[in-house]
């Protein structure tokens, strides 16, 4: 028999990685998604199958975070063996428009899903989807005895998620690992995000579409990784003998406007010219600088990243333009080609 998993956020950056991962490790895959009047399977259509048909290896599930019941009753249904909870509202600057509905959903909604797999008396080991940010104003490095000092209502959400998977963990004897990751990009990271931002831009510009760049504040500094190999190790933390939290990150932080630059340059623009700032954009509390330190994944889960800061720029950049049907630089299928010969994911 296959392993079965469920995947909140399905439909997301980390969810569609995930599903196309478990596919080629043979699960049967599960997806929870909420109903909406539109069509929000983009990221998932090249692997959906219909469930009437017999190679159907994937099933979608309909279902919301703020209903506990619900979550109960399907995952009692499935009984899965491993579930992967990305499901959150997990736009930083938006959080603060949005505060009580990111509580409830980011916060609350990891509470309501740990009840229904207490509740249902299975013994899946779960994943919680935490976050770099929510070590905020902590100076770097951040590793996982750095205190959180939260400095969003996404981050003060993500916080209290963090710990009450830890509660659990500790006062029902579940399976559960946080998995603490940094910044992690990818083509198919969601338009509102900085780096998608960027990218985006730059195509539908090259395209005639539009003049310029909308951003806030340049100096801030992260650490970027490419989403596929985050979610290899996601994966691996759920493949341990014991449960535990660990801290992911390349090691390397760069500014907002490194990233700019470096993907003007790359697609032979000049980013001064393009780039204006938009306070709107600014967030009312900042996290300066986040940058991971990840050893002890380096240790356990053999973690040595292959797409760091200037490739990742290049997968992005060249995915976009093909897009829009522009013709790519070209480098970035070769970096993927040469770092991962036994690629599992579609090339976006």
């Amino acid at each position: 028999m296959c392993k079965k998993a469920l995947i909140t956020g399905i439909t997301g950056q980390d969810g569609s990685y995930m599903a196309e991962l478990l596919l080629s490790k043979g699960y049967e895959v599960h997806g929870l998604i909420r109903r909406a009047s539109t069509f929000n399977t983009g990221r998932i259509e090249h692997i959906y199958v219909e469930p009437h048909d017999p190679s159907a290896n994937i099933f979608l599930h309909y279902g919301d975070l703020s209903d506990a019941s619900q979550l109960t009753h399907i995952i009692y249904d499935i009984q899965p063996e491993e579930i992967y909870h990305f499901g959150a509202q997990s736009h930083v600057r938006l959080s603060f428009d949005m505060a009580e509905y990111t509580g409830n959903v980011t916060g609350l909604g990891t509470t309501r899903i740990l009840e229904a797999v207490r509740r249902s008396g299975i013994s899946a080991r779960f994943y919680q989807a935490s976050s770099s940010e929510m070590f905020g104003a902590a100076p770097p490095p951040q590793n996982e005895s750095t205190p959180f000092y939260p400095r969003s209502p996404y981050a003060a959400a993500k916080v209290y998620a963090y710990w009450m998977s830890v509660n659990f963990r500790e006062a029902y004897n579940m399976f559960i690992s946080n998995g603490i990751l940094f910044n992690h990009e990818s083509p198919r990271r969601g338009e509102v995000f900085v780096t998608k931002k960027i990218t985006r831009t730059i195509a539908n510009i090259i395209a005639g579409k539009e003049k310029y760049l909308y951003l806030g504040n340049l100096e801030a500094k992260r650490d970027w990784g490419y989403t596929p190999e985050y979610v290899m190790l996601t994966w691996m933390m759920l493949q341990q003998e014991k449960p535990g939290d660990y801290v992911v990150g390349t090691g390397e932080t760069h500014s907002v406007e490194e990233f700019v630059k470096a993907a003007f340059e790359y697609a032979g623009l000049d980013w001064q010219e393009h780039v204006k700032i938009d306070p709107y954009y600014f967030r009312p509390t900042e996290v300066e600088v986040l940058k991971a330190g990840p050893d002890k994944a380096r240790k356990e889960l053999k973690w040595d990243p292959r797409i760091t800061f200037s490739k990742l720029i290049k997968v992005m950049v060249d995915a976009d333009m093909r897009r829009m049907g522009l013709k790519p630089v070209g480098e970035g299928d070769n970096i993927l080609n040469e770092a991962f010969p036994d690629r599992w994911w579609k090339v976006d």
